[in-house]
């Protein structure tokens, strides 16, 4: 190496260096500036709000010291692996190990916790998500407490309710919660943490004080479901149930109606050794089309690790949708062990992915919040395994057309679960796209006279101002199109079979 070369080289190592100092300092500012609001925010809290906030703040600070820490992708691509062939077992397997003779031993281990802190908003309603009627005026939380005391009464066993809310729902989500207290459920509430969304030119909380109406409304933000673990162990509740016994907790969406408990898969957790306990489970299903950006399982760094459509490096986000390479995705039904969630906050070693989540406020503002995701932890845990299960235990009701799924004819209705028609002859739920004018609740109740028969549909699409009569039939591939300023009315007791209406169609009184 020459003179020339040689300098150069400690030139560009001294201007690295430097940068990196650079950087460093301008991460310490940043952080000594966010602590620094943090604290006024916090002496402007009082009494129970005061304690409950500083608990709130301190996993929020840990949040936004990893957050300025990152330097790039969290994922190497080349360091992807498919996960061995063990490690996803399938269900069919679980299953053939039958069950114990005293189902209740292994029921009275568990614990059922509901992630309830989601509004109705994207389906046009105002308060909890859990409360919207589904089906037969059942709404979320009646369906999951008829489930919980099924198992109760037909095993005389002890399983307990846990939600755990979000300051957006645990008002309301309580005051409900009177109309269950002669049922055979115990039910506890818990809440997520409150963190202060952060300006995005900034990096400064955008609240002032700890108010959260008027101007603060909505400068606070429940920080995703990956807080379970801090808020649970925080609330005292988790100490509470390891000590009445239980072992495990199966955690999922209150709004997905394919999550109840599966007795197959909660034995094979119980009637593990030891020394080879099982600490968590994911359920995985297969991935269809529509499933494209749901996050999957991979081997990474030799342990099992979920990969989420937001740390896929854009050049490979079409190789990430293929069902082809990764076949599987989460349905975020997850079991995972009372003791170990305790061990690994104790020990400050819960380590989640930080998913960075930009908004806008109704003001302009730009604003970030830091969020994570419960099935992300899988790394931290113990013989983490997964299951690929039937496709039934995913039914998440997101949109007014997954509603109209499952208030129809295909689903059957026990003991608040939802079991597919034996009358449907293939298994496959119909793919449902309704229009516009259906997102609201209100409004699309109003579409429907009565909810068609849907036993023989395979594809349903609704555009426009549509309306549906009593005892109506729809077979095959139906699509509805009615263009701006037309409206149609589908006559009561119409059958279509593969059929595309569109124009105009109305029915008047006379």
């Amino acid at each position: 190496m020459n003179l020339y070369t040689q300098c150069l080289s400690k030139e560009l190592q001294s201007n690295t260096n430097r940068m990196a100092q650079f950087q460093e300092v301008m991460r310490q500012q940043l952080e000594s500036s966010m602590y620094g609001e943090l604290e006024k925010l916090l002496s402007r809290a009082k009494g129970a709000e005061a304690e409950v906030s500083k608990k709130d703040f301190e996993g929020f600070r840990k949040l936004f010291h990893r957050f300025l820490q990152v330097k790039g992708p969290s994922i190497e691509w080349p360091k992807i692996n498919r996960p061995p062939e063990d490690s996803i077992q399938p269900y069919d397997k679980i299953k053939a190990k039958g069950l114990p003779d005293n189902i209740a031993d292994s029921l009275n281990k568990l614990v059922v916790v509901k992630l309830n802190g989601g509004l109705g908003t994207s389906m046009g309603c105002k308060g909890p998500k859990s409360l919207i009627s589904v089906r037969n005026e059942n709404t979320f939380l009646d369906l999951t407490v008829q489930q919980i005391e099924h198992l109760n009464k037909t095993y005389n066993a002890d399983v307990p309710l846990v939600l755990m809310n979000s300051f957006n729902t645990d008002e309301d989500t309580k005051k409900i919660l009177q109309k269950y207290r002669h049922h055979r459920v115990k039910i506890h509430t818990f809440n997520q943490s409150r963190y202060p969304r952060i300006n995005k030119e900034s990096l400064l909380p955008v609240a002032k004080d700890m108010a959260m109406t008027g101007e603060n409304a909505d400068v606070w933000y429940p920080p995703g479901h990956g807080d379970i673990y801090a808020s649970f162990y925080n609330s005292g509740l988790l100490e509470q149930l390891i000590a009445e016994g239980k072992e495990y907790i199966f955690v999922s969406n209150i709004d997905n109606l394919g999550a109840t408990v599966d007795l197959y898969i909660l034995n094979h957790l119980v009637s593990q050794p030891n020394g080879k306990r099982c600490e968590f489970i994911m359920e995985v299903t297969d991935k269809t089309r529509a499933d494209v950006k749901g996050g999957t399982l991979i081997q990474y760094d030799g342990k099992l690790r979920l990969l989420e459509i937001a740390q896929v490096p854009k050049a490979h986000v079409d190789e990430f949708k293929s069902v082809t390479k990764f076949k599987i995705f989460n349905t975020n039904n997850l079991w995972i062990s009372l003791s170990a969630i305790k061990r690994l906050q104790e020990q400050n070693d819960m380590d989640m992915e930080i998913i960075v989540n930009p908004k806008t406020l109704d003001g302009g503002l730009n604003v970030i919040q830091l969020e994570t995701a419960v099935g992300a932890a899988i790394k931290c845990f113990e013989n983490a395994l997964g299951i690929n299960v039937p496709r039934s235990r995913f039914l998440p009701v997101k949109t007014t057309s997954d509603l109209l799924l499952v208030m129809s004819n295909l689903y059957s209705l026990e003991a608040g679960c939802l079991t597919m028609s034996e009358r449907r002859e293939f298994p496959t739920t119909p793919h449902v796209k309704l229009g516009s004018s259906f997102t609201k609740v209100q409004e699309y109740l109003t579409r429907f006279e009565s909810i068609p028969d849907m036993l023989e549909l395979d594809h349903l699409t609704v555009s426009g101002d549509v309306t549906f009569g009593k005892h109506v039939s729809l077979k095959g591939t139906v699509i509805i199109i009615a263009n701006h300023g037309d409206r149609i009315d589908i006559p009561a007791g119409s059958m279509l079979e593969n059929k595309i209406v569109s124009g105009n169609l109305r029915i008047l009184d006379h």
